[in-house]
């Protein structure tokens, strides 16, 4: 079974690829994100390693547990025949109801199927008042592929 569009790369599946994955985590669904990776897919999310897919499924429960209303934007930095580079914001606020953007990098691997074997990614979370937040739900599909910005 494939996870299209599968390697190797154009910028146009490139681009599409970032966007599905974009649309799967602004669902905040474990399962479906966890269902993009193989079932051995290693991680580093931020100082966590994780391995194969009911690790991933089990920290983004946690994630979302601790990222209240996350709504997530990504953008494709650069591509080769099987790996993807992203940069992405989000924004969520804790229990406490403060509100954060957090910014980072993202480096994918897929196999020949398209499943994501191999995600690596670095993050920065800064504070924000409410009244500075910009990122509201999923992006509506007129921005689709709109650049987003450095701050």
């Amino acid at each position: 079974m494939t996870r299209p569009p599968v390697p190797p790369f154009t910028e146009e599946t490139a681009r599409a690829k970032v966007q599905a994955a974009e649309d799967a985590w602004n669902t905040r669904d474990p399962q479906r994100v966890a269902a993009a990776y193989t079932p051995d897919s290693v991680w580093r999310n931020r100082s966590e390693f994780l391995t194969g897919r009911e690790e991933i499924e089990a920290f983004l429960v946690r994630k979302w547990n601790r990222e209240l209303e996350y709504a997530l934007r990504k953008d494709l930095w650069a591509f080769t025949d099987s790996r993807i580079a992203v940069r992405f914001q989000y924004e969520w606020h804790d229990a406490e109801g403060q509100w954060w953007r957090s910014y980072g990098n993202e480096n994918w691997q897929f196999d020949a199927e398209g499943y994501m074997s191999r995600r690596e990614a670095s993050i920065n979370d800064v504070a924000i008042s409410g009244q500075d937040r910009r990122i509201f739900g999923a992006r509506p599909r007129s921005e689709a592929g709109a650049p987003i910005p450095l701050q």
